[in-house]
């Protein structure tokens, strides 16, 4: 029984067809200056036609220097966006919502010759990186990047404004303790921490008309020991909805390809892999789903806002738990829409087995060198994929979901 998840909902000014939501994700699909491409209007208006309640997109950089990877989708200057248009006139011609998620790697970013920002000059957790410490300008020039980028994808007619503060970019370095050493008005302390985030959240408010939603995805903790805790981000989470957010969702904050919880959530080791692979569906089923619900319930508890639980919704039955019982108002995936794009009607149309995406990551491999696809269907694909990770291909980064 899926009713409550196929009810209409409400995010911010917004009113959603049903309470599913296509969680961003990056698409490599975007020309090499950022620019949107037939490809990429494709892939949302196949989203939007098969009636998921709406689309984030994936994460739009607001700043050269904020670029993730290649052909990442750029919300940075003016002359994007005719074709940030043409993807919202798309989607909205089959019936869709669609809100941009203006980011910022920080010194996640894994383009080569970026000269990216970062907080404190930490080795990136994830990938490595080393980059030096941003300066109080710099800083203040990213947060109105945010607000600039925000501005554009209003000018697109976008629905809304999805702020990427997750996944270890640079919201999420500032807010944690690992990765903000300062000792200035930008860190030192939790509320120092906490400024950039709050800061970027304002300027967005400022350009956000009440007509348009207003969301966040939130990192609330790290994957490294001795990082951000739910504690501490959980009153981060209240002090953004009071800066005028209409809704949170729940995500992990930095990331490290060295801890189990970051393999969980974003990354496979080669066993797994193998596995996948090999026995597809067998031996892969998820252990755990819904494995950021705990984190959100303590937001629920201490913030009275919206919220959207991502991370392992595999389920019908228990995505429709989930808003049934209140404790979450609408429910992302992001890697189940890859394997399924139609996976919103399938569910309306009485889809109860979960879904098929197996949580391989295969896709994830592929990040920022070939366009977002299921590299298990069809087969071909598989053998592609074989080629190459045998020829080194790839490189590990963040999947939102």
């Amino acid at each position: 029984m899926t009713e409550a998840l196929l009810a209409e909902g409400s995010l911010g000014p917004l009113t959603t067809r049903n309470r599913l939501i296509r969680a961003g994700t990056s698409e490599t699909m975007a020309a090499q200056d950022g620019a949107v491409t037939d490809k990429l209007i494709g892939l949302y208006e196949t989203l939007a036609a098969n009636g998921v309640g709406a689309i984030f997109t994936g994460h739009l950089y607001c700043h050269p220097r904020g670029q993730y990877a290649r052909r990442q989708t750029g919300v940075y200057d003016d002359r994007l966006i005719p074709g940030l248009q043409r993807l919202t006139d798309a989607v909205h011609r089959a019936g869709g919502l669609v809100l941009g998620q203006v980011a910022h790697a920080g010194s996640q970013s894994r383009v080569e010759g970026v000269s990216t920002l970062a907080p404190s000059a930490v080795p990136n957790a994830l990938t490595g990186r080393h980059v030096p410490a941003g300066s109080s300008e710099e800083i203040e020039e990213a947060v109105a990047a945010f607000a600039d980028g925000a501005r554009r994808v209003l000018s697109a007619g976008f629905d809304g404004v999805h702020i990427h503060g997750a996944n270890g970019y640079l919201i999420s370095e500032f807010l944690s303790p690992l990765t903000n050493r300062r000792d200035d008005d930008w860190g030192g302390d939790p509320a120092r921490r906490a400024r950039f985030a709050l800061e970027v959240a304002k300027a967005v408010r400022a350009v956000v008309p009440a007509d348009r939603a207003l969301t966040m995805k939130l990192g609330m903790v790290d994957a490294p020991p001795g990082g951000l805790d739910i504690a501490e981000s959980a009153r981060v989470a209240a002090l953004l909805v009071e800066a005028g957010l209409d809704a949170l969702e729940i995500s992990c904050g930095v990331m490290s390809a060295a801890t189990d919880s970051a393999r969980q959530y974003v990354a496979v080791d080669r066993r797994r892999a193998a596995e996948d692979l090999l026995f597809h569906r067998l031996l892969s089923e998820p252990a755990e789903e819904a494995y950021f619900m705990p984190w959100l319930r303590r937001v629920r508890e201490e913030v009275d806002t919206t919220l959207v639980a991502v991370g392992g919704m595999r389920r019908p039955e228990t995505m429709n738990a989930l808003v049934a019982s209140g404790e979450a108002d609408f429910v992302a995936m992001a890697r189940p829409f890859i394997r399924e794009p139609a996976l919103a009607r399938l569910i309306a149309e009485g889809r109860t087995r979960r879904v098929d995406c197996t949580s391989c990551n295969i896709c994830l491999m592929h990040e920022g060198h070939h366009s977002l696809r299921c590299w298990r269907y069809p087969r071909r694909r598989l053998l592609q994929h074989a080629a190459y990770r045998l020829s080194g291909g790839f490189r590990w980064g963040p999947r939102a979901d």
